[in-house]
């Protein structure tokens, strides 16, 4: 707390100055567009931005404005891609297991449920074939799908014995 308010202080002295505090010597602070920015290079600290150029809180549209570079510095690790790509597999596995159990347990409707899980899997199909690039996200949903299928194509095993 001291060593923000310190950096501060010295941010208001002089705005271009980079101020060294902290127990790393690679840790500084200095005084940005939108207000005083903590950053490290080592692995035990993160960058912080303590405040804005009013002196408030961060706004909940900065923090939607930071998402999207959140999420693309997440998944950039091959484990945390193939370890959501699992994860939505089995979601889409789990999906049609339900849909297939609760239909298929009440005996209503299940053609119009049939159908739509057909324009689904068709849909998501056309969408992604369709796209020049596959995306992170796009992956996701294919994996979604080829998780849905398959989990029909079990129930409907499991059905048929």
């Amino acid at each position: 707390m001291t060593e923000a308010l310190m950096a501060r202080a010295v941010s208001i002295v002089s705005p271009t100055i980079l101020f060294q505090f902290g127990s790393s010597p690679q840790t500084r602070a200095s005084l940005g567009r939108r207000g005083i920015s903590f950053s490290s290079s080592s692995a035990g600290f993160r960058s912080i931005r303590a405040v804005q150029e009013n002196g408030g809180p961060r706004r909940l549209v900065d923090i939607v404005r930071l998402v999207p570079e959140l999420s693309r510095n997440y998944f950039r690790s091959p484990s945390r891609r193939a370890l959501f790509g699992g994860i939505s597999l089995l979601g889409g596995f789990y999906v049609a297991q339900t849909i297939s159990l609760s239909f298929g347990a009440l005996g209503v409707n299940d053609v119009i449920a049939a159908v739509l899980c057909v324009l689904l899997t068709e849909y998501v199909t056309r969408f992604y074939y369709s796209r020049p690039k596959v995306t992170f996200p796009l992956a996701l949903l294919n994996n979604f799908k080829m998780g849905f299928t398959y989990g029909l194509f079990i129930d409907a095993f499991k059905l048929a014995s």
